[in-house]
């Protein structure tokens, strides 16, 4: 019997997350805000934990940090090297691994940054302490994550109530978007955490539009709708109910996607 008794859910994970490639073109500009925002700088030491395609590490790279990158799902590991070469930015160490374990000697980097990723590890207390014990002393966190009050972290809400349960003790993503929660997790291992908050822009030409491309790209989604497939009344039932969900913040043909950035120095 494993110790983890995660390792079936994050089995799970890393196969949902596979087809994740293509909206990392929607997330790229918020990498930027993130690294900027982080105040990451030449020479410094980054790990960038949930990589996924990789738009974080290499942004932060390209300013002359040394990344480290982590992921749990190969093939988006895959694709992140494919876009450093593209983006003719190297020196980058992509390491497949687990947020809950991270596999660094204790104070590897001065910033330790996650976009949309360590908020699906399903112990946040556990998390937290990995990344904390691979921070430097007085180093940085700094982590983008969706706010339950707004679509994104609706969205998952109404996945969620839509899908099995998952295993006890897992904690919701979207709990990472409520600030409150947020210090309350750092607690004792961070100074009281800065706050910044931004919209990330998602282009498409209808909600029935919109709802299509998640159905084929992001992992909750798309298992949740191969899981209907059978039942045409509910999956009719559902969809109905996600477009109504995007609806109010579907405009100027941009779905708007409200999410939070924290900062925080280790003590």
């Amino acid at each position: 019997m494993s110790e983890d008794p995660f390792v079936d859910l994050k089995k799970r994970q890393r196969e949902m997350w596979a087809s994740f490639g293509p909206t990392a073109m929607f997330t790229t500009p918020v990498a930027g805000h993130l690294v900027r925002f982080a105040g990451i700088r030449q020479g410094q030491t980054v790990l960038d934990v949930g990589t996924g395609t990789g738009v974080m590490a290499i942004t932060a790279a390209r300013l002359g940090a040394r990344v480290t990158a982590l992921d749990l799902t190969p093939e988006l590991l895959e694709q992140a090297r494919e876009n450093a070469t593209i983006a003719e930015v190297g020196h980058i160490e992509w390491t497949e691994g687990d947020a809950e374990n991270l596999p660094y000697p204790d104070a590897s980097f001065d910033v330790v940054v996650s976009q949309f990723g360590h908020m699906f590890a399903p112990r946040p207390d556990v998390t937290v302490a990995q990344m904390r014990r691979v921070l430097k002393p007085n180093g940085w966190i700094a982590i983008a994550t969706w706010p339950p009050e707004h679509f994104i972290g609706r969205m998952f809400a109404f996945v969620g109530r839509n899908s099995p349960p998952p295993p006890p003790g897992a904690s919701p993503p979207h709990q990472w978007g409520n600030p409150a929660v947020v210090a309350e997790r750092l607690g004792e291992r961070f100074d009281a955490p800065f706050f910044e908050r931004g919209t990330m822009k998602f282009t498409a030409l209808s909600t029935a539009h919109f709802r299509q491309f998640m159905e084929r790209s992001v992992g909750p989604i798309q298992k949740l709708v191969e899981h209907l497939a059978d039942d045409p009344q509910k999956l009719s039932a559902f969809r109905a109910e996600f477009e109504a969900l995007v609806a109010p913040y579907y405009f100027d043909n941009i779905v708007h996607q409200d999410y939070l950035l924290t900062r925080a120095q280790a003590r």
